[in-house]
């Protein structure tokens, strides 16, 4: 089968960040598949675009067994929401040049965010006479307007309602990362449940192990004894990671807990200034890491994090990372409601839920975790083997192989 996907974000080999497509693409390759990627130019990591790109529209190279296509990112990416806009405006351009470019297809797949990728993927299926998969990863544009982003009744949040329309009619299947997305888009009417796909996110099993907690990373940054609360992740808007710098001021009487950070994002250098301006110890932000240097961090900490906004659409949200901290059997401080403590707190029974951006609550969870080591070992142990037998790429890449057959025949 031959596959193309166009996905923006698509990593870097070895760069931090959502590697969901990177593996799925490995793995589709390694199942005897033809892959290509297109993709866009900029780090996201950092926010930079790398030299060999630079006054480039779209270079071919090949990651692995795949072929990618990296299409111009305007470097308004990481000036403004206005410049994000303009970058994502840029690279529908680009991609659509790449599309041209890219051999024949019996699939393709647009994955969102950003929204605008389903009009390459739309022309590239068109062009070549293939399928087309719309994968809904956030519910744009509602997650961008109750993040306040955008404004829910101004003509952006207008023009990007009738793209999903669009989008979501025009698409042969809907793949969704969780249920919560399939039941808003049946109960908005945009698609019929038949319609619609579920292939959530899960773990790389192969990476993510566990091991150790005193590894070489909590030597080299002098955790010793402490109980470590880590958050890996994006570090924007929507994570809020402020609420963890709150929760930290009420436990500046534990010097045995630190609440450490992994990842970046444009609230980082607010977020260290405010943990310097409260004079905070207990909270250090280490900006982003090498994906091969994850699962030594995950392991070197007691807890792992997940935080959103208090905001009714994050509701409907499985965050990445709680399947790493469950594949190297480390519990989850879990702020995020709905679907992902269905699955986090009350499923896997592998977490422990605090209220969102309620650092009262928070402190309070992170309390209860440090002083309870069979608590922690429990939930470390029922998240590993919910991991196992539900949510391995492995698997998952194999449901999503099998649903792209069934739709090309």
């Amino acid at each position: 089968m031959k596959i193309l996907v166009v996905h923006q974000y698509y990593l870097f080999p070895g760069k931090p960040g959502g590697s969901r497509f990177n593996e799925m693409c490995r793995l589709w390759a390694a199942m005897g598949h033809d892959v290509a990627v297109v993709a866009g130019t900029i780090d996201y990591a950092t926010g930079e675009t790398p030299e060999r790109y630079r006054r480039r529209w779209v270079v071919r190279e090949k990651d692995g067994p795949v072929t990618v296509y990296r299409c111009h990112v305007p470097p308004t990416y990481r000036r403004s929401y206005a410049g994000r806009m303009w970058a994502f405006f840029g690279f529908t351009l680009s991609a659509l040049t790449a599309v041209f470019r890219a051999p024949r297809a019996e699939v393709v797949i647009a994955t969102s965010p950003p929204l605008v990728a389903v009009f390459p993927a739309w022309a590239a299926a068109r062009l070549r006479r293939a399928k087309w998969v719309f994968e809904i990863r956030d519910l744009w544009p509602e997650s961008a307007i109750t993040t306040g982003v955008i404004s829910r009744g101004g003509a952006l949040a207008r023009l990007l309602f009738a793209i999903e329309r669009w989008a979501c009619r025009s698409a042969d299947k809907i793949n969704v990362l969780t249920p919560a997305f399939r039941d808003d888009l049946v109960r908005r009417g945009l698609a019929p449940a038949e319609k619609i796909v579920f292939i959530p996110n899960g773990a790389d099993v192969e990476l993510f192990q566990p091991a150790p907690r005193d590894n070489a990373v909590r030597r080299e940054l002098g955790w010793g004894e402490r109980f470590v609360v880590l958050y890996a992740g994006a570090h924007g808007r929507a994570n809020a990671v402020g609420q963890l710098i709150d929760a930290a001021e009420l436990l500046r009487d534990r010097a045995d807990i630190l609440i450490a950070t992994v990842g970046d994002g444009p609230e980082l250098p607010s977020l260290r200034e405010a943990a310097a301006r409260r004079g905070l110890a207990n909270i250090v932000f280490y900006g982003a890491k090498a994906k091969e240097q994850m699962p030594d961090f995950v392991n070197a900490c007691d807890a792992g994090a997940a935080v959103l906004q208090n905001n009714p659409t994050f509701r409907t949200v499985y965050p990445n990372k709680v399947f790493d901290y469950m594949a190297c059997a480390r519990p989850t401080l879990l702020a995020i409601d709905g679907v992902a403590r269905a699955l986090v707190v009350d499923e896997a029974k592998a977490g422990v839920f605090v209220e969102p951006e309620n650092a009262a609550s928070i402190a309070a969870g992170i309390r209860t975790l440090a002083d309870d080591a069979d608590l922690r070992a429990r939930l470390g142990r029922n998240g590993l083997e919910w991991v196992r037998a539900n949510a391995t790429r492995d698997a998952l890449a194999a449901r999503y192989a099998e649903a792209l057959k069934a739709l090309v025949s």
